[in-house]
């Protein structure tokens, strides 16, 4: 008879008030990667995701590190379906089923190709700002830079959360635009 995988899920709100975190014992994506599903048909490759969606008010799902972030619409509470989510997830990891069945594309890397602002971007994003938006269950993620205007991607429970108009404005345009000087502002796509 085999073991089946042994996991252990936590829940951990976050700033939006309608994503969760379920966080596992184990890493599910590599360092830095993250797959974001705004509906089901893009999740077509992700069996976990694609069936999340079968319940009628998951509106987003998102993996990242070792937690998978579900955004809920306005028709639910999390305390009347917190449970059998995480119930859900358990038992699809403790059968050990794939998480993707495609390969996973990487994170914005500095290539030889960026100029050295982009360079100084990319460094800031990575090194301020990724780990504390990956601590509030999303991803931000290099778009690019143009004119002074540095475009992110916003993604997880970033996406469509109140405070995140705030949080890019207050927070991550004041911070490139002291440690960038060529940075006039940033604008995020997917919120």
């Amino acid at each position: 008879m085999t073991q089946s995988r042994v996991v252990n899920i936590y829940l951990e709100a976050n700033p939006n008030p309608n994503s969760l975190k379920f966080v596992v014992n184990f890493m599910l994506m590599p360092e830095g990667v993250s797959q974001d599903f705004p509906d089901q048909e893009s999740a077509a490759n992700a069996p976990l995701a694609h069936e999340l969606f079968n319940f009628p008010y998951v509106k987003r799902v998102f993996y990242m590190s070792n937690f998978v972030t579900i955004t809920k619409d306005e028709s639910k509470e999390w305390e009347e379906i917190k449970y059998e989510l995480k119930d859900h997830i358990k038992n699809y990891l403790e059968a050990d089923k794939p998480l993707l069945t495609n390969e996973i594309a990487g994170r914005n890397e500095i290539n030889e190709n960026d100029t050295e602002a982009e360079k100084k971007i990319k460094g800031i994003l990575d090194e301020y700002i990724r780990p504390a938006v990956e601590q509030d269950g999303g991803a931000i993620t290099f778009h690019s830079f143009d004119e002074g205007k540095v475009k992110v991607l916003l993604q997880g429970s970033c996406s469509g959360c109140p405070s995140s108009t705030i949080t890019l404005k207050a927070g991550i345009e004041n911070l490139l635009k002291r440690m960038v000087p060529e940075v006039e502002e940033v604008i995020a796509e997917g919120v």
